[in-house]
C-alpha cells in the first residue's frame, strides 16, 4: 500500500490526465481511482465493485468497468495479464513487471533492470509500434510453494 503523500501525488497526476482527456472528475471516479490505489492485490472489476458500491450503492458494475477501462484507455491505469481469463487492474502505470501464481492467482510487482533492457525483436519492431514492455512470470508464490512441499512430504 503506497503512502499518504504517494497517493495525493497519483490522484493530482489523475486529476490532471482525466481533464485533458476531456472527463469530468466525478465523486465516483474519483473514488473508484482510490479504490485502485489502496488495492495491494491488482483488483478485477467485480473487486472494485463491491467496495465501490459500499460507498455508492446505485453504482452499477457495468459503470465500474466502464469506467476501469476508460481510466486504461486513457493511460492511469494498466490492464494485467491474469491466467484465470478475468481482467486485473493495476494503477502502478511505472515501468514494472509482474510475477503470477499459476495456484492462487496472486499478482506480484517487481523491477528488474536486466529485464527492463531486454532488446525488442526486429522481427516485432518490424510489425508494431512497441510502446512498452513488461515480462510476466508464472510459477508458484511463496506461501502456494511452502504450501505444495508441505503437501507432497505429507503424502
Amino acid at each position: 500500500m503506497m503512502a499518504r503523500e504517494e497517493q495525493a501525488a497519483f490522484l493530482d497526476d489523475f486529476i490532471s490526465t482525466c481533464r485533458n482527456n476531456g472527463l469530468k472528475i466525478t465523486p465516483q471516479r474519483i473514488a473508484i481511482y482510490k479504490s485502485l490505489l489502496r488495492a495491494v492485490n491488482h483488483p478485477s472489476a467485480d473487486m472494485v465493485y463491491r467496495k465501490i458500491r459500499k460507498e455508492y450503492p446505485t453504482i452499477s458494475f457495468d459503470t465500474v468497468n466502464r469506467t476501469l477501462l476508460t481510466f486504461a484507455e486513457i493511460g492511469v491505469i494498466h490492464t494485467v495479464e491474469s491466467h484465470s481469463g478475468v481482467r486485473r487492474f493495476d494503477p502502478d502505470i511505472s515501468p514494472h513487471h509482474h510475477m503470477h501464481c499459476m495456484q492462487c492467482g496472486e499478482i506480484i510487482d517487481f523491477c528488474d533492470r536486466d529485464l527492463d533492457a531486454i532488446a525488442v525483436p526486429e522481427a516485432v519492431s518490424r510489425q508494431f509500434t512497441v510502446l512498452g514492455k513488461r515480462v510476466v512470470i508464472s510459477g508458484l508464490c511463496d506461501k502456494c510453494s511452502r504450501d505444495q512441499v508441505s503437501r507432497e512430504s505429507s503424502a
